[in-house]
């Protein structure tokens, strides 16, 4: 699979996808946003990826959507915005709701649906030179990227309300301390640490991992009974797995599990 605006590339389970339209200081158009869900489908799909890693190349993650191709659509500005969020919207659904734990490397900026796009790992690891902000407001548009979805549930409404309303500019120490962030660690060691948290979660049960996200993303607006229930049904079908019989065994016998991913 080729991509124009992304590097992509399988190594050990892992996924890794790095945004790079250096002319474009990393910006999301439409072409990075189809590529975006070209990947996430293939994360979805290919057995053999069992983690990604989401980061940016160079010194930035993504700034956002890019003004000057919107600017050139101006005539048709809203069905250009239409389109380019389906893709959007269409890569991060599949990379929330997909099996393969999500790691998103945050270098330097993530603002707009850079932001968004951070958001949607399941960890987020920043350098320490990363900054974070909303800035869609500050061009007199809303958000998209699910960032109204991720948000509110990282840090409250009132915090989120706060963030979009008037775009401060969070350090990645700030953005760790409200509760986005997992990890901050040097810049240099970003990537580093990303594929080695990566690599661990790729030896793991990723089918346990994927009914774990969309249980937890679920909690946020299921009745309890009906929440107990999706549980319930997760765990039947985890239990008729592979890693699961494998874990139980391994548990008795008093010896690490060996998952497959099956």
């Amino acid at each position: 699979m080729n991509f124009s605006t992304l590097l992509f590339n399988v190594k050990g389970g892992v996924a890794e996808i790095t945004i790079n339209r250096p002319d474009a200081n990393n910006s999301l158009d439409l072409a990075c946003a189809k590529d975006l869900m070209d990947a996430a489908i293939r994360c979805d799909t290919a057995p053999e990826i069992r983690a990604a890693i989401i980061t940016g190349s160079k010194n930035t993650f993504c700034p956002g959507g890019d003004l000057k191709s919107f600017y050139a659509h101006a005539d048709q500005l809203t069905s250009h915005l239409k389109e380019v969020t389906t893709y959007l919207h269409a890569a991060i659904s599949r990379f929330a709701r997909g099996d393969a734990p999500v790691i998103t490397a945050v270098n330097g900026v993530a603002a707009g649906a850079g932001f968004s796009l951070a958001c949607v790992g399941d960890i987020i690891i920043a350098g320490e030179s990363a900054r974070f902000t909303s800035a869609y407001t500050g061009v007199g548009l809303s958000p998209d990227g699910a960032l109204t979805y991720f948000l509110p549930r990282m840090v409250g409404v009132k915090r989120a309300l706060e963030l979009t309303l008037t775009n401060p500019v969070l350090s990645a120490d700030k953005a760790m301390e409200w509760g986005i962030v997992a990890q901050v660690v040097a810049d240099a060691e970003l990537l580093f640490e990303a594929r080695i948290l990566a690599s661990k979660l790729a030896s793991g049960p990723t089918r346990a991992f994927g009914a774990t996200k969309r249980l937890l993303h679920s909690g946020c607006t299921e009745t309890l009974e009906t929440q107990m229930e999706l549980e319930s049904r997760a765990l039947a079908c985890a239990a008729d797995t592979k890693d699961a019989q494998s874990g139980i065994v391994a548990f008795i016998n008093r010896h690490k599990p060996e998952f497959s991913g099956s």
